[in-house]
């Protein structure tokens, strides 16, 4: 791999895929599609690192062994299984839970071939064909996908999963042999409300304070302390921080997903509105697109174009059974017996937990959720079965 002080590409010598964005997406985009050999690749990243200040995790049923298999030295931190806990009840799953760092994912990008990476390659124009960076430099390209993140407010009606995370050192061992995805336990705050763990070694630990929010806004101030409470009725004591990170991920109640406007290429990642409608988890999707990337025969604008807004489409389709549980969640409902909703969803079956984050639903899971006893008011849930009740 090379970086940003390399000359990109010239007008002659166009490269057959340009990625703009050095994100999750982009990156395992790149690094994929690098696996096939005689491509020229360049991987733009407007900041000067790769990856940005984030954890990415996932269960390691949501992705295929194929995508497995290649994803592996992106992965930091595995676990065998995970906790939950509600105020009534605490639950093991058996489920292995895998993490990939900023860190972890510069490393391995770094150490990959036949790949051109440029740092603090800010870009002023986007099309189907080229790159025009901020210095006036054109890039021409095969093909191009533009993978810079989140649009934000757009085409999907959304609410919020939002976080403060802080990595710590403690003064003494934990003693968490697993990850605690959700502890609910907690009081409950601006929505859902619970405390998310990873623990790293023996005493460094992940803590994020996270919220199932109808706004995006953080008051990080008030999680630090929110956190600092946590450990310490943990009995856990904050010898140093390590790092912090923060972040608000998408919640899908309904909408379309962005549409490829014709002179713009294709999005991939966030940009696309690919993410895990009702855990806003995103590497999974990242990961599968760009292993069915590196699986097409051939791989020019309209090849790509193609094969991307008909996986978007598929997944987004395949998905409205997500949407209508997290508009029960949101709108049936008070905001602060949101938490009920989870709590009955942890008392399921765990093969069927494992296939609902693996978006792998069966017709009979979709009845399981839905029968019994309702964690939100039935005249509620009746309102917003259709996606047309959606105003905002």
């Amino acid at each position: 791999m090379t970086h940003g002080t390399t000359t990109p590409g010239s007008e002659s010598q166009p490269y057959d895929v340009v990625i703009v964005g050095g994100g999750l997406s982009g990156c395992l985009t790149a690094y994929r599609l690098s696996m096939r050999g005689q491509l020229k690749i360049l991987l733009l990243e407007a900041g000067p690192k790769l990856g940005g200040n984030h954890t990415w995790s996932f269960h390691e049923t949501d992705v295929s062994a194929d995508v497995r298999d290649w994803l592996a030295p992106f992965v930091a931190h595995r676990w065998s299984g995970h906790d939950v806990r509600f105020p009534a009840y605490h639950r093991t799953l058996q489920g292995s839970y895998w993490s990939v760092t900023s860190d972890r994912l510069r490393a391995v990008m770094a150490a990959t071939t036949g790949l051109d990476v440029r740092l603090d390659a800010a870009v002023d124009e986007v099309s189907v064909g080229s790159i025009r960076l901020a210095d006036g430099h054109v890039l021409p390209a095969k093909a191009v996908l533009d993978a810079r993140g989140d649009r934000g407010a757009g085409t999907i009606i959304r609410r919020y999963q939002k976080f403060l995370g802080q990595e710590v050192e403690l003064a003494s061992p934990h003693g968490l042999t697993r990850p605690i995805l959700m502890d609910a336990s907690v009081d409950q705050a601006d929505g859902y409300r619970f405390i998310y763990v990873l623990p790293f070694t023996d005493t460094q630990l992940l803590i994020e304070d996270t919220y199932y929010a109808d706004g995006p806004d953080r008051d990080a101030d008030l999680l630090r302390g929110r956190i600092a409470e946590y450990a310490s009725a943990q009995g856990w004591s904050i010898a140093r921080l390590i790092r912090e990170e923060a972040g608000t991920l998408p919640i899908a109640l309904g909408g379309r997903p962005p549409a490829f406007e014709d002179d713009q290429p294709p999005s991939i990642g966030l940009r696309a509105g690919l993410f895990h409608p009702t855990t806003g988890y995103s590497l999974p999707d990242a990961a599968s697109l760009a292993d069915h990337l590196a699986s097409l025969d051939a791989l020019d604008a309209d090849a790509a174009r193609q094969a991307i807004a008909d996986w978007t489409a598929g997944r987004w389709r395949r998905r409205g059974f997500y949407r209508l549980l997290n508009r029960m969640m949101f709108l049936a409902g008070h905001s602060q017996d949101r938490w009920r909703v989870m709590a009955r969803f942890y008392r399921l079956p765990e093969p069927l937990i494992a296939r609902f984050y693996a978006d792998r639903l069966t017709f009979a899971d979709r009845a399981r959720l839905l029968i019994g006893k309702p964690p939100v008011p039935i005249r509620g849930a009746l309102s917003v079965v259709s996606e047309r009740s959606l105003t905002s």
